[in-house]
């Protein structure tokens, strides 16, 4: 059976980081340490989504 891939795009990932503005989405997702994005769309780029929970597991741990 394939795996289905989950994307997200920016929308998603200030949900995911807790609300952040716009702003800091696109500082956070234009740092080098962050994924690439998987493809370039009409309404912006998209990450996948597990790529993007691990990038934000590593840097905020639960308390």
């Amino acid at each position: 059976m394939a795996k289905r891939l989950r994307l997200v795009g920016s929308a998603e990932i200030r949900v995911m980081l807790g609300g952040v503005s716009r702003q800091r989405v696109y500082q956070i997702t234009n740092r080098r340490d962050f994924p690439e994005p998987v493809a370039t769309l009409q309404m912006g780029n998209v990450w996948l989504a597990e790529e993007v929970e691990r990038w934000i597991a590593q840097r905020r741990p639960e308390d």
